[in-house]
């Protein structure tokens, strides 16, 4: 049964030249247009069952913000039909639905107030929400007074302990430290347990893969992709993978020294817990390993360890500006660590097709 319908769903927004023209347009009782309409989102259909953990990713301007206020109730679309059975608690923009007047405590009882929580219930759920928002005795001092991280620990306690059936997260993850991401991470693994539908928003890849069940992937207001997280997410990454190798491309000096690239001495032939790829073929990695300084294979790695990670790429075509990197994750999906070859400062020469480089 499906709890979130859209229907053909456009939104639009009007855009003016200047101020003076959206007063000739009221002047003329809208008969004349002295403005353009910028879509936000065109023709979106899909449906979210009860239950599911629905990820959306796009860049910025993509139309996911716009689509999860839709969701909300915050906007209405200009065309097409939103259909939401359930009690929504959403977080999206930094700080929204708080009083930057009024204390912690004060927007606590607020939010939960709107949400249609009687004073005895959100009695009963204070203490929780305190707890788990661990911002110590700012919970009695004004919002304003708050670090942005501060005010997403209130918002994220706020939002999972009102018994949502929906809830909305967009990007706020973004700006908590590990700890609390990972806390959060395994509170929404548990609203998943308990069959709360989520939409979840987020430019981190991993966190995506972590808690999706579909993905819908959005460009320019359009749905590019909708499917299992896995394939969507590997094609949205292909796609941006592909955006960056051209944005270098363009930045590549026009005189630059050819030297061949050396074949590794040793080769790295294993790539542990992969079961997919993605990109465009034309380099292809052959092996990743993880070593301690002592060359010894590592199964886990402990705080503040250090770790040599061997990648041998091999190259399918003529790459002018090889760039070779990794990303480290948690067995909660959340990345924590990562870098390449030009973040590091070392320019690789360029590969031609067969060359391996380690």
């Amino acid at each position: 049964m499906s709890i979130i319908e859209f229907q053909n769903v456009s939104k639009s927004y009007p855009i003016y030249a200047a101020p003076k023209d959206r007063l000739q347009e009221l002047l003329t009782l809208n008969r004349l247009k002295f403005h353009t309409d910028f879509w936000a989102l065109r023709d979106i259909s899909f449906d979210v069952r009860r239950g599911e953990t629905f990820c959306i990713v796009g860049q910025n301007g993509s139309g996911k913000s716009t689509l999860l206020q839709l969701v909300a109730g915050i906007l209405a679309p200009t065309s097409g039909r939103v259909s939401v059975h359930g009690r929504v608690s959403a977080l999206l923009e930094l700080g929204s639905g708080f009083n930057p007047e009024f204390t912690g405590r004060d927007n606590v009882y607020l939010n939960a107030a709107i949400l249609g929580f009687s004073k005895a219930q959100i009695d009963s759920i204070y203490s929780r929400i305190e707890a788990f928002a661990e911002i110590g005795d700012f919970i009695n001092q004004p919002v304003k007074t708050y670090s942005s991280g501060m005010v997403v620990r209130l918002a994220f306690a706020v939002a999972i302990h009102v018994e949502p059936e929906i809830l909305i997260v967009d990007e706020a993850l973004a700006v908590g430290d590990i700890y609390f991401r990972q806390r959060c991470l395994r509170k929404v693994h548990e609203l998943r347990g308990r069959g709360t539908t989520i939409l979840f928003v987020s430019h981190s890849a991993g966190d995506v893969k972590a808690i999706g069940d579909r993905t819908i992937w959005l460009d320019g207001g359009r749905i590019r992709e909708i499917g299992e997280t896995d394939r969507v997410v590997s094609k949205y990454l292909a796609a941006m993978v592909e955006k960056d190798s051209a944005y270098l491309e363009l930045k590549r000096a026009p005189e630059r020294a050819k030297p061949s690239a050396p074949q590794a001495p040793e080769v790295v032939e294993t790539i542990p817990n992969v079961d997919h790829r993605y990109g465009d073929g034309r380099a292809q990695i052959l092996g990743i390993a993880v070593l301690d300084p002592f060359g010894r294979k590592l199964g886990s790695l402990q705080p503040s360890s250090s770790i040599v990670v061997r990648i041998s790429a091999r190259a399918n075509d003529m790459l002018s500006m090889p760039n070779i990197g990794f990303m480290l994750r948690n067995h909660l999906g959340v990345d924590f660590a990562g870098t390449n070859t030009t973040r590091e400062g070392h320019e690789l020469p360029p590969m031609q097709p067969g060359d391996i480089y380690t």
